[in-house]
């Protein structure tokens, strides 16, 4: 059986963890990444440190860091990849997510739909 991905971080999504998890306490041992209900489109991608890990969770451990995804939203964050932009006026999480199907104006957040079983089913092909 293969594993499918759930979520992938590019080499500055990385960086940028590993530098705010160097400035934490012993007690955090990686980022948990999930998803809630909230802005016009529907969802909001949230982040939070994690002191444990739940019975549920999807652990990925990648270029030195520790990715916890909440198992409430793992079908809606499958294939997901988080990167870290820097612009002129900002730097931030970003996240290319192909269960998006639309996003709201101001880009805070999304509307998502889960992975289909079909998908999941051949992720696991």
């Amino acid at each position: 059986m293969t594993k499918f991905t759930s979520l992938t971080l590019t080499d500055r999504a990385a960086d940028r963890v590993k530098e705010i998890m160097q400035d934490m306490d012993d007690a955090v041992i990686g980022l948990r990444v999930g998803i809630k209900k909230g802005g016009c489109a529907g969802f909001e991608y949230v982040m939070e440190y994690a002191e444990s890990i739940e019975p549920l969770d999807e652990v990925i451990k990648t270029n030195g860091v520790t990715v916890l995804i909440d198992s409430k939203a793992l079908l809606f964050l499958l294939g997901t990849e988080m990167d870290f932009v820097t612009e002129k006026m900002s730097s931030k999480f970003t996240f290319t997510n192909p269960n998006q199907t639309s996003s709201c104006g101001c880009g805070e957040s999304v509307e998502l739909t889960p992975v289909s079983d079909l998908t999941l089913v051949k992720a696991r092909a």
